[in-house]
């Protein structure tokens, strides 16, 4: 059987363990975690069975689970990988690949490592969030997949495998790319969206007392943490510019029609919008 050590026992880390381990899918469980009250609640509620520092975690895993911010991901990943036996396999979860995969292409190990993406998650954060079947029917990515070892690339597939996912392959730019619209773009209109009704609506009761599941499901994301998105748009903020840049054209375009009064304008690009319904019905991964 496999020792799995997961770095960041929060939601993401946290949910991968609970699977792996429900599905038998490994022995022993380490956690490596900073953050000293995550590390207790993560014993406390059976997702790791101990939590050792990095070195002494590496040494006695099998699989290394990277689940932490992508900035400390970029910081960690060439000396992890110094340290990992010969067999062990890393993988990292971030969502952005660009600067990940460059931090360590000359690596010696570098076919020990594979740059990986589950696409799932909530706005909830820390080892509380964590929960069986977080990315059960959801989409993987896994990015330069030609530079990892067949060793590395089977026992990636096989973990996703039994979280029940999708993998799909694609390179590093892009991937930042894509996400850069489909979901970085997204948390920050969540993020913006709830700052411009806290500016406006200062006595908070107006706000829930009118608040309906539109405007609930629209801010959710605004619930995400700082720590985790901060890091992201830095890494990406090459593609997410231009992604804001194009959405900011549209918001500029939509305000422009409603001071005209130009109702006519704002039907079209609201029915253009429509368009997206067919490719969401199709989606069978969030």
């Amino acid at each position: 059987m496999k020792t799995i050590s997961i770095v960041g026992t929060g939601l993401i880390g946290g949910s991968v363990a609970v699977d792996l381990r429900d599905a038998g899918f490994a022995n022993q469980f380490i956690g490596v975690e900073q953050n000293q009250d995550n590390a207790a609640k993560a014993v406390e509620l059976g997702i790791v069975d101990q939590v050792l520092p990095l070195a002494e975690a590496a040494a006695l895993s099998d699989i290394i689970v990277l689940a932490i911010p992508v900035t400390a991901i970029q910081k960690m990943l060439p000396e992890l990988l110094s340290l990992v036996p010969e067999h062990a396999v890393v993988i990292d979860l971030g969502s952005t690949k660009g600067q990940l995969c460059e931090a360590v292409r000359h690596h010696p190990k570098r076919h020990q490592y594979v740059a990986a993406h589950p696409i799932a998650g909530t706005e909830n954060s820390g080892p509380t969030a964590a929960h069986k079947g977080l990315y059960q029917g959801k989409m993987n990515i896994i990015c330069e997949k030609e530079l990892s070892s067949e060793n590395a690339l089977a026992t990636t597939l096989a973990v996703f495998e039994v979280l029940g996912m999708k993998t799909i392959f694609m390179q590093p730019l892009e991937h930042d790319k894509h996400v850069a619209y489909i979901s970085h773009l997204s948390h920050v209109s969540s993020f913006l969206l709830g700052l411009t009704v806290l500016d406006v609506e200062k006595d908070e009761k107006n706000i829930f007392t009118l608040a309906g599941s539109g405007f609930a499901s629209t801010v959710r994301l605004a619930k995400s943490s700082p720590d985790m998105w901060a890091p992201i748009f830095e890494q990406n903020a090459h593609f997410l510019s231009h992604a804001l840049s194009e959405y900011i054209k549209h918001l500029q375009r939509f305000h422009e029609c409603l001071i005209n009064k130009d109702t006519e304008k704002l039907y079209e690009m609201m029915a253009q919008a429509n368009q997206i319904r067919p490719v969401l019905e199709g989606i069978t991964v969030k």
